[in-house]
């Protein structure tokens, strides 16, 4: 049976204070975030401009403003790690909006989306990412909402493939209201290949939107988690929208599948060099060496993760400038 190998390298696998991991076998890590405490020392920060997030520090939690005239702009966080179909994952947050306009650019009567999600950062922050046209931004998995422009507010949970493919669904009309705090759900199921929206709305049964991948849909790559005010440049001239919103985040919760490699350390012992780290278990865990970190060659035999301390070594005696890494690849 041929398998599809996902291959994650130590630099990958940073892991922060952030991160509680949780010994199992399938293991699982969870981050949240309340806005009790300025978020910048745990690792937020804010690419593009500045004035549309600030940290409220009276009332614990985030302002958030989307403003399509402006570049696009996230207030995100690095996973230190990335996701893709293979991964099982999910966020939540609550959010309240004091209000919302569209048709706020000259020119750009329609609505426009704001956006809370998984992006590829290097890719959301490049030249060329314009979310308006909807073929130039890949790698997306976002919770979307489009306010009305006379066809009906929408909900829309969304996944970008790395080559543009769209999954989604609509939820319409649902428009979000004002002055209230809405808490909202996205899971991703990697064995369904489907993402589910949930909505809680207070005093009514919780509403589900699901979408399901395709059988020809292919892979998607995201790295942070982002609050994401997208410019509305490049659009249709006979369709283009544009918006204006201000509200607050509170209450972010990650689910993530947690790092293979952890506990890392490395060092000589008697003539050769060693590393010793934790593995999980359905992991298979290979030393590699390198002279140049581009050609690389493997070193002794693969270790199948315990769930526990292990060592890998090079039986060999240590070469100058000898490069290693410890590659992971899941069973």
């Amino acid at each position: 049976m041929l398998m599809r190998t996902r291959t994650r390298t130590l630099a990958a696998w940073t892991v922060t204070v952030l991160i509680r991991a949780v010994l199992a076998a399938d293991p699982t890590i969870f981050l949240t975030e309340d806005f009790q405490s300025d978020p910048a020392s745990r690792g937020w920060r804010v690419s593009g401009d500045p004035a549309l997030f600030r940290w409220d520090a009276g009332a614990g939690q985030l302002s958030a403003t989307w403003d399509s005239s402006r570049p696009n702009t996230y207030f995100h966080l690095p996973l230190q790690t990335q996701l893709t179909r293979d991964d099982d994952f999910a966020f939540s947050f609550a959010l309240e909006l004091q209000d919302i306009n569209v048709g706020t650019t000259p020119g750009k009567p329609y609505t426009f989306e704001l956006a809370v999600g998984f992006v590829n950062l290097a890719q959301a922050t490049g030249p060329g990412f314009w979310r308006g046209t909807g073929l130039d931004s890949p790698n997306l998995v976002e919770w979307d909402y489009f306010p009305d422009s006379g066809f009906g507010a929408t909900l829309s949970p969304t996944i970008i493939s790395a080559q543009g493919q769209f999954a989604t669904a609509f939820l319409s009309p649902y428009e979000l209201p004002l002055g209230e705090k809405l808490h909202f759900i996205m899971e991703y199921l990697a064995a369904q290949r489907r993402l589910l929206l949930t909505v809680n709305v207070p005093d009514f049964a919780p509403i589900v939107v699901p979408v399901k991948l395709g059988p020809a849909f292919d892979d998607f790559a995201v790295d942070a988690f982002a609050i994401s005010s997208y410019s509305d440049a490049g659009q249709n001239p006979d369709w283009s929208g544009s918006v204006l919103a201000h509200g607050t985040m509170d209450d972010v919760t990650l689910r993530l599948p947690a790092p293979p490699i952890r506990r890392f350390t490395g060092r000589v012992v008697e003539g050769v060099w060693q590393t010793q780290f934790t593995g999980w278990l359905g992991w298979r865990y290979t030393l590699e060496s390198s002279r140049n970190l581009r050609d690389w060659s493997l070193v002794g035999s693969p270790l199948a993760g315990t769930g526990t301390s292990q060592t890998l070594a090079d039986p060999q005696p240590l070469l100058d400038h000898l490069f290693y890494r410890v590659r992971a690849d899941k069973l």
